[in-house]
């Protein structure tokens, strides 16, 4: 066989018949890639958000007891200067803690929307609607846990006082969660390539 026939072969071992292929995908290290962390962390926002409001909807009675505590702050020094702050209204309480499952309800519901969106993305390369999506549930899950529970249950109502009905360190870890994925979501690898192959 003279030489002139014989196919050339490129990097990877493959015939070729003059144009030299695209570099293969190497999936491994693609599992690197900030999308697929992305899609990770947000999923599992997601999951966590969704136990979170589907716990307090089929043990409703748990983490009312724990609101309506908080909101009377029955459980603190009970400093005078302070207590004016309380609120005793059985109706009131509880209409914050529907308000609170239904916020957590919502928030859970844009975080799994997010997740499909990163998922269909990762084949596309295109994360808009994903980045977006995500931003959005994150954004109200720091609201959430960060302003309700941090700001207004710890300080307004001095839940830090109680040593029964304390929830600072579970707020405060789903307010570092939430942070982190919203960092790892906007890191620029990420907007780089949702606008490569556009």
């Amino acid at each position: 066989m003279a030489q002139a026939d014989r196919p050339t072969r490129t990097g990877s071992g493959s015939p070729s018949s003059g144009t030299a292929p695209a570099a293969p995908r190497n999936w491994f290290l693609r599992l690197g890639a900030p999308p697929v962390a992305a899609t990770a962390l947000t999923a599992a926002v997601a999951l966590c958000m969704s136990l979170v409001a589907f716990g307090n909807i089929t043990d409703f009675g748990t983490n009312q007891q724990f609101v309506q505590h908080v909101l009377s702050m029955d459980t603190t020094f009970k400093d005078p200067d302070l207590m004016w702050r309380a609120v005793e209204s059985p109706a009131v309480q509880n209409t914050a803690y529907v308000a609170v499952i239904a916020w957590e309800t919502l928030t859970a519901s844009v975080l799994l929307t997010a997740t499909w969106f990163w998922i269909t993305g990762l084949r596309r390369d295109v994360y808009d609607r994903a980045r977006a999506a995500s931003t959005v549930g994150l954004v109200m899950m720091l609201v959430l846990f960060g302003m309700g529970f941090l700001a207004i249950g710890g300080e307004w109502f001095a839940m830090w006082q109680s040593s029964d009905w304390n929830g600072l360190d579970a707020a405060a870890r789903n307010v570092a969660l939430a942070a982190f994925t919203l960092l790892v979501v906007h890191l620029p690898g990420i907007c780089r390539a949702g606008t490569a192959q556009t």
